[in-house]
């Protein structure tokens, strides 16, 4: 028997200078049914990433290629969860009751989700996942940076800004399949940076307030880096740039230092890049989506020789959900942080 109602979490007000607990509020509304074309998904688990205290601001970063949340409105975010009603069953081409899909509107404990936004979770084959939880990692941007941004070669030194992150804890591991000799990442304590280095592969980790970024890093990369993956933007990539050997190759993959504080637009030297040959290229996932088979084929193979591992914390129920998000801004977890729903 499915219950009459559920819980939803909806953004209450905006928040000013951070979410706080007066930024949500757990609403109960009614369970929707499907319509034609529709599924109705019971929730099992959701991740909260760092974009969504961008979407909390009304998307000040205009060029954002998704919508900001709705006051009033539920949150959403990705979720994975089971079938457990179809709109209309005699259709057959889509998932089914029982099956466990990918989709995006986490942030309530049933979703109405079109059955062209969901995706079944392979149970068998090149792609299946070990710990289907692994999908809500974010390994496709880690490997999108290292692959097609970076382009990490046999030997290379690698620095990775916001290493111990859902993206960033993934990246690290992914230099390495590629060949890197010697992989730098940094973060925001110490406790983090041991993580990095006993528990991810990292060589040698940089820690943020623990001394200029520039200092830390030529002293673990004496004689500069070949490739860059940024998660950071801001002194990270700065730093990373003037270490930069020639034909280095850097992957803007995230904004954290703009998206989580006020930090000012990096300063690029141009004329050095020129002279050495440094390319700086963006990578949006939602551009790349022609590398998803690709990726996912390596991903599950990675997971299943265990050369690859999906760092993540869970907090258990809707209500955790605020929480969860504060403590994945405040940085107090290595790796993904997810909501069992």
């Amino acid at each position: 028997m499915r219950p009459v109602t559920h819980h939803e979490i909806r953004l209450a007000r905006r928040p000013r200078g951070g979410p706080g607990p007066d930024t949500f509020e757990i609403a109960e509304t009614t369970l929707p049914a499907p319509g034609p074309g529709q599924l109705l998904v019971r929730n099992r688990l959701m991740s909260v990433t760092a974009v969504t205290r961008t979407l909390l601001d009304a998307g000040e970063q205009g060029d954002l290629p998704m919508p900001p949340y709705a006051v009033g409105e539920p949150l959403w975010g990705p979720a994975l969860g089971e079938v457990v009603a179809v709109g209309d069953p005699g259709r057959g081409d889509g998932p089914a009751v029982g099956e466990l899909v990918h989709h995006y509107r986490g942030w309530r404990e049933y979703a109405l989700v079109e059955a062209g936004e969901a995706e079944r979770l392979p149970t068998a084959g090149p792609q299946a996942l070990p710990d289907p939880a692994a999908r809500l990692g974010q390994g496709f941007p880690a490997w999108l940076g290292v692959v097609r941004g970076a382009r990490v070669r046999e030997g290379d030194t690698v620095f990775v800004s916001g290493a111990a992150g859902g993206v960033g804890s993934l990246a690290g591991q992914f230099a390495r399949r590629y060949g890197a000799a010697r992989v730098i990442g940094s973060c925001g304590s110490p406790r983090r940076a041991e993580a990095l280095v006993k528990e991810l592969g990292y060589d040698a980790a940089v820690v943020r307030g623990a001394g200029p970024v520039e200092d830390q890093l030529r002293e673990a990369a004496p004689d500069g880096v070949d490739a860059v993956f940024d998660n950071v933007g801001g002194e990270q990539l700065e730093a990373a740039l003037r270490l930069a050997r020639p034909g280095a190759r850097v992957a803007v993959v995230g904004a954290l230092a703009r998206q989580l504080g006020d930090a000012p637009p990096v300063r690029l030297d141009t004329f050095a890049l020129l002279s050495r040959g440094v390319t700086v290229r963006g990578l949006p996932a939602s551009a790349h989506r022609d590398a998803l088979p690709r990726f996912r084929k390596e991903f599950a193979a990675g997971l299943r020789d265990g050369s690859l591992t999906v760092p993540y914390t869970v907090l258990k129920g809707i209500e955790q959900a605020p929480r969860a998000l504060t403590e994945l801004l405040e940085g107090r977890h290595v790796g993904a942080v997810l909501v069992e729903l």
